[in-house]
């Protein structure tokens, strides 16, 4: 990957909507050449996929929980158990295996603290092998960005 990759990824990631023409004026380069390492970095997989971002208080989802979860146990069987389970959850937007106190972390919207109750006591709670949750609320986003700097 040379530099005018990474400023191509830079863009793309700023804005993924642009056309092979705009971003072709950006890199000095041609139409063609910008297309050509678009498809290279797709086929390499650094490119995953392409998505819009939603505005989560603009669709009811602005209340965001991260939700700390210690299992019973930690065998490979639990874990995978719970894993297979908590993917299904569309509330959940992020779900992080860590090592500390706790054994994941898990980012949630929801409409607001009743929702997230609800989810809670109907959902979360009754997926298998989990011992303690421990919840915290997001008071305002002081950064949130999918931009990763090459």
């Amino acid at each position: 990957m040379d530099s005018i990759d990474k400023k191509l990824l830079f863009l793309l990631q700023k804005d993924s909507k642009k056309t092979t023409k705009e971003l072709s004026v950006k890199l000095n380069l041609s139409v063609t050449a910008v297309y050509e390492r678009i498809k290279k970095l797709e086929r390499e997989g650094i490119i995953q996929n392409y998505v819009a971002l939603i505005n989560r208080s603009k669709v009811n989802k602005g209340f965001v929980v991260f939700c700390h979860i210690k299992l019973i146990q930690h065998t490979r069987e639990f874990l995978t158990k719970f894993e297979s389970q908590v993917v299904k959850l569309s509330e959940i937007l992020e779900c992080h295996h860590v090592s500390g106190d706790y054994d994941y972390i898990l980012k949630i919207a929801v409409r607001d603290m009743d929702e997230y109750r609800e989810f809670l006591v109907t959902k979360l709670t009754t997926l298998d092998h989990i011992g303690s949750t421990h919840s915290s609320f997001m008071i305002s986003e002081v950064k949130n960005t999918t931009v990763i700097e090459i």
